[in-house]
């Protein structure tokens, strides 16, 4: 490891408060994370121990479908698509029959961010992994030196090329895009071929589907190492990835070392000190999800982008995508603008060239490795936009509103759908509301999916925050007029708002209110005859950009907390198997509130603007703790690559941007008693919670750089200027503190 990166790793170590005892081994914040959390799912999708830098193109995790699966298909050699598809396989074995992928029982497995080491074939051959951005180094030891060792390569469709130490290969991840990998092996095979019918042939390249090829190692082998490189553009980028990040020599352990440190580089951007050291593992692991996703495609100034099909120059700008905006706008882009700027400038400009690369102009809103597959609902990638803008970003206000504008008005609100717009469009453009079928009525829209349904709530409720975004930008642009006209629109949330039950609920084409709703379970599955995954419950606080309207909506203050308090206390109505049969993805219950889907996330920060932060106190705590730990169950639902976890930073460091597109953010309450963010330019913003602990979760009073604070809220530029803020603890709420009318959080403007 690089001397100084060592001696910056040791002075954050010593950060950490009462961790260590003496003669104990020294702990970097790397050291916290635990890829393992969250590896058994409640429900749906668990989270997979991801082996990667931050952000790259290179990521792997084992190849099982779940922890709890007893055998390996092989070894990992790329990740393609978050969580979901993987590229190649290399198989290891010492038996006389060989196939395509062999299956293998692994034990003694170990995992950090940057490599992976697990015992194969009944503990008889080691492996050891370590990856850079764009390339990987695979060591493999051999117990049993009595055997030949054989190890295969497979690729699924593509062109499988072996020449003595030396392979490459290709695979198609769509109709207009392949991944590609070059690679050495430091010891010669005495065979080496195509793999044909079981045996190794004497060719040496193929090409089709399910092709591989094998090298095989003589009896007396105790270890060869494999290293690659990876690439979208060709085989030739994939062995120039390589000796770039690699050099000459085969050198797992410098690729670990330098993988180590710069993790332990981007980690120290928050420090901590008190809190349990479950709490900083929980910390730590959730600001590593967060790495997970966008990956950089940009390959020595280059990139291939499935959105046109073409190799382009990136002009010094990363180009990056794999990002499912729906889950990561509220919480993953507000932290990498905190805190990584640049980078999120790059994404930004991402976006910016894949709606132009399409050829519509239209903002993506899932751009993945293959292209923008339109999934979930809405448009929020004009979120990240006003949120960056109002922050102080590099962003193409005027490129970017326009693709904004055209990807919201121009393509339809049908959820997980690309289409141009259709007749719900047209009529939410009328009437200010995406109607509901009534019972028995028959869809009439060829944009709507069988499945997916309308959600008419949801998108209504996602599409009026979004118009407030375009407000956000168009003020920032400096044009009044189209300003006031999103402003406008904004507020179509009240269309579907019952003033007699108080909930947002579906409404028909002739506008009347769907007869004998239930807000726990009408909708069917998913609820997504009326919402999106959640029930009325959730989206009855998905007001993100307006929450003073709410007060009033609700009647008041004291009627809005009343109202919150029940979402907490409400009884799942049924029994959990019925429950979660038609609610799959609203596990992490506390009454109606879910903690396992991002909808929720920003629900207990909404006591803040009704006169109770001690509440969004007591509740974020609640959170945290019940559904956020430390073991391969703790986290509560799907964990899209920072959609979840990014929730788990902010709040465990004591504040979080509720509002993405204003430039605040709510105070909730911190788990450690000191904790300090690296804003860049040599700035800190450091948040001192005096007495704070496990019991003592209430602010008593706060102080902003030596000033008293009583407001629940701070703003981005008091936190980049780097600000001091002391919070002093207690044990029992002060209901006091920051409860004052005009004390809450900004809310859109009153029209």
């Amino acid at each position: 490891m690089n001397k100084n990166l060592k001696s910056v790793g040791l002075l954050v170590s010593l950060l950490f408060c009462g961790s260590f005892t003496a003669g104990a081994a020294i702990q970097e914040p790397v050291d916290y994370v635990n890829p393992y959390i969250g590896n058994i799912s409640h429900m749906l999708v668990p989270t997979f121990p991801t082996i990667q830098l931050p952000n790259s193109l290179m990521r792997i995790y084992p190849t099982r479908s779940e922890y709890t699966r007893e055998l390996l298909d092989g070894l990992p050699m790329v990740v393609t698509n978050h969580r979901e598809r993987s590229a190649f396989r290399m198989s290891v074995t010492q038996s006389p029959s060989f196939r395509p992928i062999i299956g293998t029982n692994w034990d003694q497995e170990k995992i950090t961010p940057y490599d992976y080491r697990v015992q194969i074939a009944d503990n008889s051959i080691d492996v050891h992994l370590a990856v850079s951005h764009q390339s990987a180094i695979y060591e493999l030891s051999f117990l049993d030196t009595s055997k030949p060792a054989t190890v295969i390569f497979y690729s699924e469709d593509g062109l499988m090329q072996v020449d003595g130490k030396k392979v490459s290969a290709s695979q198609s991840l769509s109709e207009n895009m392949k991944i590609y990998f070059s690679g050495e092996f430091d010891v010669a095979p005495v065979q080496a071929g195509i793999l044909q019918n079981g045996q190794i042939s004497k060719d040496g390249k193929k090409e089709g589907e399910n092709v591989c090829c094998a090298l095989s190692f003589p009896a007396g082998t105790k270890k060869v190492s494999f290293r690659y490189g990876i690439s979208l553009i060709s085989t030739e980028q994939a062995q120039k990835n390589l000796s770039r990040e690699q050099g000459i020599a085969f050198n797992i352990a410098k690729v670990a070392a330098e993988g180590r440190a710069e993790w332990n580089e981007t980690l120290k951007n928050i420090m901590v000190q008190g809190g349990t050291e479950d709490e900083k593992t929980v910390l730590y692991t959730s600001y590593y999800r967060t790495f997970e996703r966008p990956v950089c495609l940009s390959e020595e100034g280059r990139y291939f982008s499935a959105f046109d099909g073409k190799v382009h120059e990136d002009n010094g700008k990363p180009f990056y995508t794999d990002d499912w905006i729906w889950d990561t706008y509220r919480a993953a882009h507000p932290l990498r603008a905190l805190i990584q700027p640049e980078k999120q400038e790059n994404i930004i400009e991402s976006f910016l060239r894949m709606a132009e690369q399409m050829g519509t102009n239209w903002m993506p809103t899932f751009p993945e490795m293959t292209g923008d597959t339109r999934r979930m609902n809405s448009n929020h990638g004009v979120s990240m936009v006003a949120d960056a803008l109002y922050k102080g970003l590099k962003v193409d206000a005027k490129r970017a509103f326009e693709y904004c504008r055209k990807g919201i008005e121009e393509k339809t609100l049908a959820p997980w759908c690309g289409n141009p717009a259709g007749w719900i469009d047209e009529f939410y453009k009328e009437h200010g509301y995406i109607p509901a079928l009534c019972k028995g009525e028959k869809e009439n829209d060829p944009n709507v999916s069988d499945f997916e349904k309308r959600q008419p709530v949801a998108v209504t409720l996602g599409t009026s925050y979004d118009e407030w975004c375009l407000s956000r930008i168009a003020e920032y642009l400096g044009d009044k007029d189209l300003q006031q006209k999103y402003l406008k629109l904004s507020y179509n949330y009240r269309n579907v708002w019952n003033p007699e039950t108080k909930f947002f609920h579906p409404k028909d084409k002739d506008g009347k209110f769907i007869e004998n709703f239930d807000y726990r379970f009408s909708g069917g599955i998913g609820a997504r005859d009326a919402y999106d995954e959640n029930n009325g419950w959730t989206y009855r606080w998905d007001v993100q950009h307006n929450f003073a309207d709410l007060v009033d909506l609700m009647g008041g203050r004291e009627d809005l907390v009343r109202n919150l308090d029940q979402t907490f206390t409400e009884s799942m109505g049924r029994g959990k198997r019925e429950f979660y049969t038609q609610l799959p993805d609203q596990t992490g219950n506390i009454g109606q509130f879910t903690m396992a889907n991002e909808p929720s996330l920003h629900i207990p920060y909404i006591y803040n603007y009704a006169g109770a932060p001690w509440k969004t106190q007591k509740r974020i705590r609640q959170c945290l703790k019940t559904w956020f730990r430390n073991d391969l169950m703790g986290i509560p639902g799907d964990e899209d690559g920072g959609g979840l976890t990014s929730f788990v930073v902010f709040s465990s460091i004591g504040f979080y941007p509720v509002t993405p597109g204003f430039p605040v953010y709510n105070i909730g309450s911190p788990l450690f008693s000191d904790i300090k963010v690296n804003v860049g330019n040599g700035k800190f913003f450091h948040i001192i919670a005096k007495n704070c602990s496990d019991e003592n979760k209430y602010i008593q009073s706060a102080t902003l750089n030596g000033k008293p604070l009583n407001r629940p809220w701070i703003t981005h530029e008091e936190v980049k200027n780097g600000a001091t803020l002391i919070l002093n603890m207690g044990n029992r709420p002060n209901k006091e503190w920051g409860a004052a009318e005009g004390n809450e959080p900004p809310s859109a403007q009153k029209l």
